[in-house]
């Protein structure tokens, strides 16, 4: 498959033939017949060299659960160059570690008002790089593959201005290759209000990937699933009674009735447990987060 696939790209395009790609803008890839392995651990050693701790020992998971950071908390400001430099270097290796997503778009937030408790979080994230060098994203060749979504939020995290998380994923039956972990624009009155937010970013991300899907001649047939654990927020994109409940909403949001309408998205529950995006919203103890 992988061959007919190169001969057609040749056929199309002006081109040479240079063989698998190995490594490329610091990402290792390890090509079979059947599969694909993308991994970063040649940047994560000169990560950890850079910030004198290669030797430093390892931990399990990124963040500690129920603590929250917050701009001022009493504690010495940290280095600006060293914090920004640390965060740069920390998102440019999620494009193949999605773990580490949340803990690194947490403390994306304080690169203005910077302090050592939230320095010594990153440092903990490199710590747990330390013990985690070998991993990566792992796609399967899959056949009528199509995208699966999971939305999640945290409701009003954010301890400086109560905004929640909004996070999504979106994977093809294997590893997910969409995902996104970010903090909401406007505070939300509800649970039901956060989720119903995150819902529509979800649903403007899927329509996206199709079109794109659709550009490259895999066409997606049906609608694509999109997986949620709040029943209320589902109910609100099918039924205008719950119009009451969500005047706080901005109006942009209710496109996602229009699209389900049109059999474009699906939304369906899925119990917490099985909530994949659940790891881009929030520190999860150490049994839950290796399991997503």
């Amino acid at each position: 498959m992988m061959k007919e696939f190169k001969e057609d790209m040749m056929k199309t395009f002006e081109m040479t033939d240079l063989g698998l790609m190995n490594y490329f803008l610091g990402i290792k890839v390890k090509q079979q017949e059947d599969d694909i392995f993308f991994s970063q651990k040649k940047y994560i050693e000169a990560l950890l060299k850079k910030f004198k701790m290669y030797d430093c020992k390892p931990v399990t998971t990124l963040l500690v659960v129920n603590e929250k950071l917050q701009k001022d908390d009493g504690a010495h400001e940290a280095n600006a160059s060293r914090y920004r430099s640390l965060i740069g270097s920390l998102l440019y290796l999620i494009a193949t570690r999605p773990d580490i997503m949340y803990a690194t778009s947490l403390l994306s937030r304080f690169v203005q008002k910077r302090v050592q408790i939230n320095y010594g979080v990153g440092k903990r994230i490199l710590r747990y790089l330390q013990g985690t060098k070998e991993f990566g994203i792992w796609y399967k060749t899959m056949t009528n593959s199509r995208i699966i979504g999971y939305t999640d939020s945290d409701w009003a995290g954010s301890i400086d201005d109560m905004k929640s998380t909004s996070s999504y994923a979106f994977s093809l039956g294997s590893g997910i290759f969409s995902w996104a972990s970010k903090k909401q624009a406007t505070v939300a009155q509800s649970t039901t209000g956060a989720e119903y937010v995150v819902v529509a970013e979800a649903t403007s991300q899927a329509i996206w990937l199709r079109k794109i899907f659709k550009d490259m001649g895999e066409k997606q047939s049906g609608p694509t699933i999109i997986n949620c654990d709040n029943k209320l927020a589902i109910a609100m994109t099918k039924n205008l009674v719950h119009h009451s409940r969500t005047k706080h909403i901005t109006v942009k949001y209710h496109f996602i009735r229009e699209v389900e309408t049109n059999m474009e998205i699906q939304f369906e529950y899925c119990m917490t447990e099985d909530q994949i995006a659940d790891i881009f919203t929030k520190a999860l103890p150490r049994p839950r987060f290796e399991l997503l």
